[in-house]
């Protein structure tokens, strides 16, 4: 019959061998002492860790186990007074290196304290082994406009889980709009969350730059309220939207950025508008050419063109890769007012095809010679613009449906921010816009150009003036 071993009241099975656990009693005295010790070890830690939150606290006692409530009291009026004479004698610094930090830390302790429930209703988190795991909030940013977060995925995770869920968080958090975007790392993630809106007021006429850039052009306003420098060298502009959703303001805000270079002889405009001119006429004298009337007269231009760029390419070749404008050899800008009306709508289908054919070999072999194409048009349709592919820069202003928005911009462009069906009617020249290979929209807005600032433009800097009734070459009237 086996026997049954007894130990601490457990019975376990008979065994070669029994070992009990010794139990050590100590004094009390030892006791207390080593909680005291491992309590101010914790203390000593938890100060250095928050540190900017001990220190004060610290420093405030002090002061006031010596001067009574004079000393705390007038330390902080000393600091207000010396933030104050910061804040209005050096803005920039003084939000750079004192405000921005201070709030970006507030507002990383008001995220993280909501972090969790956020993470887990949006279905961020991850079960493995039986634990729940969630992203880590690394950093927080703060701006005037926006709160950029960097977040560290979990493994197996992409920035594209983010971007499904961004309007969820946007709504978590309580802000206007979430973006997504790929940060540096590859197991990190940048969400942008928009809290005011700097575009919500009109963007006045930026000044005209003498000589232009054309890969940095002053035509909009971003997020965060700096200068959007649209680039031109090396690419195609398609300006996408609704009626009265603005495209004038993006297409005047390109022209008014090439006008030092057009009073130069460095840049040469070429506008169609099969509109009939309504848009367009008032700059006349910026333009070496404008159509308006005959599409035929607009598919012998669009020849032309090609003809030039031809030229170009002939002298070029072995010289160059990339143009670079000269009175010489000046940069070619084609300004479409209404694509459609001339890949869709026109009933001519001879005409049609020849439009179609020059349009194709600028598209595919201009932006390399300094012949570039900047088009508008209302139907983003793959039947209305067969070839929407060809424009690297894309700008996608108010569209009528959701579903638009990736067709403009690209595939998943909505689910990362680019919102372009619900921008509001009381902000015209609001678009987002997309450059090729770029993964991320960019928010921003034209400034805007009443019909005295398009005279005004045109007086100062066209190249022609009216004689005796006629457009005559000649400089500014």
């Amino acid at each position: 019959m086996p026997v049954i071993n007894h130990v601490r009241g457990d019975q376990v099975p008979d065994s070669m061998l029994n070992v009990r656990t010794p139990v050590v009693k100590l004094p009390l005295w030892l006791v207390l002492t080593w909680w005291l010790l491992k309590g101010l070890a914790l203390a000593v830690v938890l100060a250095c860790r928050y540190w900017y939150a001990t220190g004060p606290t610290v420093l405030l006692a002090c002061l006031y186990v010596d001067f009574g409530w004079l000393g705390p009291v007038g330390l902080l009026v000393g600091l207000a007074a010396l933030g104050a004479g910061w804040r209005f004698g050096h803005r920039a610094s003084f939000e750079r290196f004192g405000w921005w930090p201070a709030l970006s830390r507030w507002r990383r302790w008001w995220y993280r304290r909501r972090w969790l429930s956020a993470m887990t209703t949006a279905k961020l988190t991850v079960a493995f082994d039986g634990h729940a795991v969630v992203p880590i909030l690394k950093r927080v940013r703060s701006t005037g406009a926006a709160d950029v977060l960097t977040v560290r995925m979990v493994t197996g995770q992409i920035p594209d889980d983010f971007a499904r869920v961004s309007e969820r968080l946007t709504h978590t958090f309580g802000a206007r709009t979430c973006r997504v975007i790929p940060a540096d790392r590859p197991d990190l993630v940048t969400l942008t969350l928009l809290r005011g809106d700097p575009l919500a007021a009109v963007v006045a006429p930026y000044p005209v730059p003498s000589v232009p850039d054309l890969a940095a052009l002053p035509v909009a306003r971003l997020e965060d309220g700096s200068t959007f420098r649209l680039r031109l060298a090396g690419s195609h502009v398609l300006i996408v939207g609704a009626t009265g959703a603005g495209k004038g303001s993006w297409q005047w805000s390109l022209i008014a950025a090439l006008a030092g270079g057009v009073r130069a002889g460095l840049v040469r405009l070429r506008v169609l508008d099969p509109k009939g001119g309504m848009e367009m006429a008032a700059g006349i004298p910026l333009f070496e050419r404008f159509v308006c009337e005959s599409f035929r007269q607009m598919a012998d231009e669009l020849e032309e063109g090609v003809g030039e760029l031809q030229r170009r390419t002939a002298r070029l070749r072995g010289r160059t890769r990339q143009h670079t404008p000269s009175t010489d050899e000046p940069a070619y800008v084609f300004v479409i007012d209404e694509l459609a009306a001339l890949t869709s709508y026109l009933t001519d289908r001879q005409l049609k095809d020849r439009i179609k054919a020059a349009l194709g070999i600028l598209l595919t072999q201009g932006r390399a010679v300094g012949v570039y194409v900047v088009a508008a048009l209302q139907d983003p349709r793959k039947d209305v613009l067969p070839f929407r592919d060809l424009f690297p820069t894309r700008i996608g202003l108010r569209l009528t449906e959701a579903a638009q928005v990736d067709m403009v911009l690209g595939d998943g462009m909505r689910d990362r921010g680019a919102l372009c069906d619900r921008i509001p009617m009381s902000m015209p020249g609001t678009a987002y816009v997309v450059l090729d290979g770029e993964p991320t929209p960019t928010r921003a807005r034209a400034s805007y150009w009443t019909d005295a600032h398009i005279a005004d433009l045109a007086r100062e800097y066209g190249w022609l003036r009216v004689v005796d009734g006629d457009w005559t070459e000649g400089g500014a009237a």
